[in-house]
């Protein structure tokens, strides 16, 4: 069986790319989450809160912080497997640390381990005060080449 060779990620190429996909989004895009950088095991994505962010005691809901962790990882992920890769998030735990009330938030995922079937990543969560807000633990599970169509020869 052939393995696929990982694509070099250039972290200006990557960050544009994954900028132009996230517009392909509409959850993306209704949530306003803006990607700051992205190179090889590592996303920065950006969140201005918005009043539609905040549940009723006036801080942002803790699935919108979910979801930003979820997506962050999901593109650092995406970067260190091979092309053709699909991922899907197979855990997500997270741990809200203080509210955040607005601001620019930023949310910065690392690859922690990128095996055949797996990658585990951490994404932390931070004020715009530098404060770290909410610290993510997830895993991915990943499949190359898999369909639901028989391969015909």
């Amino acid at each position: 069986m052939k393995t696929k060779a990982k694509q070099p990620v250039d972290g200006r190429w990557a960050t544009e790319l994954v900028r132009e996909r996230m517009k392909e989004s509409q959850v993306i895009t209704h949530l306003g989450f803006d990607v700051e950088k992205v190179e090889k095991g590592r996303a920065v994505f950006l969140l201005d809160v918005r009043e539609h962010h905040k549940q009723i005691h006036g801080v942002v809901h803790g699935g919108i912080l979910a979801a930003l962790a979820d997506t962050t990882a999901a593109i650092a992920a995406y970067s260190v497997v091979p092309k053709g890769t699909e991922i899907a998030t197979v855990e997500l735990k997270i741990n809200y640390l203080e509210p955040v009330p607005g601001g620019r938030i930023k949310a910065d995922a690392r690859v922690l381990r990128a095996g055949r079937n797996f990658v585990v990543a951490e994404c932390e969560i931070w004020n715009e005060d530098n404060s770290l807000a909410a610290k993510a633990l997830l895993t991915f599970g990943a499949a190359a080449g898999h369909s639901i169509h028989k391969h015909q020869e």
